[in-house]
């Protein structure tokens, strides 16, 4: 298998943050003239979009990881719903759609690409990945995109930002990009304020509580999953010397954090953030924590009936 590219489609590599910045913000401009108004229109929209191109680059590192020693690799999608088939510039799907009907591309994202993504819970003997994918698009029936113009430009640029074309030396990480749009959702006059907590609170209350492998960590109230991500980091960071075996990790990627988060719009979003920091199987339940009504409680299925850590900011929203 050829290896996933190292540099942007033009072949930079994005060396500093300015240059991540700059790409970011291209793409939001395309997103706000194209019927995504504010943040909160454009963030959920270019986070299914964003999680699709990471997963692709993440599983093709792993099938060659798994084929250079002979073991067995079974793919979240298959062909042609991969990035690399319907939205890399070279996919083969695309170049079928490019040479087809007009309006060709943004027929097979709404009525093909987007079904085939939620009905993978359904599957019988879904893997978790594939419940994660589902429920990530589970509130997307189409792209809010309005022309397929607009749409393949912020494919184009959502192509370039990986984790390999930035550069991990000179540039915080995918995940900090992320937490950038998170950001401006919680801005003024975005009423964000109720998904998203001020970093700076997160670090501290993280760094006071002090969560340990080997203890799980719970958010009633989750948002977009801020004291989650932040309590990997605490617990993963190799400055506090918490992860010492190969195991330690696999615990905190798949059994250490849970939440619960009732908003349409942010569940998913919570999803997305989470893996991108690192948390393979994030354990989130979609309901309202007070009342109990659950909309989805695959993911939070073996769940502790007790946790070691609680970590929460009441929703301080308009």
């Amino acid at each position: 298998m050829a290896r996933t590219r190292n540099a942007t489609g033009n072949g930079r590599r994005l060396a500093t943050p300015q240059s991540v910045n700059a790409v970011v913000k291209s793409i939001c401009d395309i997103m706000r003239r194209s019927n995504c108004a504010g943040a909160l229109q454009y963030v959920p929209e270019l986070t299914w979009i964003l999680f699709l191109r990471i997963l692709d680059e993440r599983e093709a590192a792993e099938a060659e990881a798994a084929q250079a020693v002979s073991s067995e690799f079974t793919p979240t999608l298959k062909a042609p719903y991969r990035w690399r088939d319907w939205a890399a510039p070279d996919g083969a799907k695309r170049k079928a759609l490019k040479d087809g009907a007009l309006g060709g591309f943004l027929s097979f994202v709404n009525d093909d690409l987007l079904p085939y993504l939620r009905a993978l819970e359904e599957k019988a003997g879904a893997t978790p990945r594939q419940k994660i994918d589902a429920e990530l698009m589970g509130g997307v029936e189409k792209t809010r995109i309005d022309t397929e113009k607009n749409f393949l430009d912020v494919v184009d640029k959502v192509d370039e930002i990986t984790a390999e074309a930035v550069d991990p030396t000179h540039v915080f990480t995918l995940s900090q990009v992320y937490e950038g749009l998170l950001l401006q959702m919680g801005q003024k006059n975005n009423d964000g304020g109720q998904f998203f907590t001020p970093r700076e609170v997160i670090r501290a209350m993280v760094r006071v509580v002090d969560p340990r492998v080997g203890e799980t960590v719970y958010d009633p109230g989750c948002g977009t999953g801020g004291f989650l991500a932040q309590a990997f980091e605490h617990m993963a960071g190799a400055k506090n010397e918490k992860v010492t075996r190969p195991e330690d990790l696999e615990l905190l990627r798949r059994r250490t954090f849970y939440g619960r988060e009732k908003d349409n719009v942010i569940y998913p979003i919570a999803l997305a953030n989470l893996v991108l920091h690192g948390i393979d199987e994030p354990r989130i339940w979609h309901g309202n924590t007070l009342t109990r009504a659950e909309q989805y409680g695959g993911l939070f299925a073996d769940a502790p009936p007790l946790f070691d850590v609680v970590l929460m900011n009441p929703p301080f929203g308009g």
